[in-house]
């Protein structure tokens, strides 16, 4: 694993950790707000909701990145030699192909057109282009991830699929 690769996995793990920890902290706060003092929090709803949406973006990009994420491995399993190299490369493309097009090109659009209207946040206020700005950050983070396991594939074989070997029981983010 690179340096580069470990100060990635850093990144998103103390973004998805952080957020995470303040999502549960504004759910938390939202039902004591709506079931003991009689006044729902409009501002932890929303923040929560905000939350979420990163939480399970980098999250999804972060768990590509470990191989840890789910995947239809039939093809790859069924194949060898040259046959399995070709099927890995072309399910690295596809995937760099979505991460790219739908959430990097796509993602910079959605952000641009609502950063452009103004649009903003009821409770918080704040421009909802910052909260779309998790689609296109977390495709990047794929598509390095992609480019990782084109190096993999090429240098030792290994597709993105293939684990290193038993699947710890740390948890996801050791």
């Amino acid at each position: 694993m690179t340096v580069i690769t470990r100060g990635v996995d850093l990144v998103l793990r103390v973004v998805i950790t952080t957020a995470f920890a303040v999502l549960v902290a504004c759910v938390v706060w939202q039902v004591v707000s709506r079931y003991l003092l009689q006044s729902p929090s409009t501002v932890t709803d929303e923040m929560a909701r905000f939350l979420f949406i990163w939480v399970a973006l980098l999250g999804g990009a972060y768990t590509f990145g470990r191989r840890r994420h789910l995947a239809i491995d039939l093809l790859p399993v069924i194949t060898t030699g040259r046959a399995r190299l070709l099927v890995n490369g072309l399910i690295i493309a596809a995937v760099a192909f979505f991460a790219g097009i739908v959430m990097v090109y796509g993602g910079i659009d959605l952000v641009g057109r609502t950063l452009e209207t103004g649009q903003v946040s009821p409770a918080l206020r704040l421009p909802m282009g910052l909260i779309y700005v998790a689609i296109p950050f977390s495709g990047l983070c794929i598509l390095y991830y992609c480019l990782t396991f084109l190096a993999d594939l090429i240098r030792t074989g290994r597709g993105p699929n293939d684990q290193d070997g038993a699947a710890s029981i740390g948890g996801p983010l050791d």
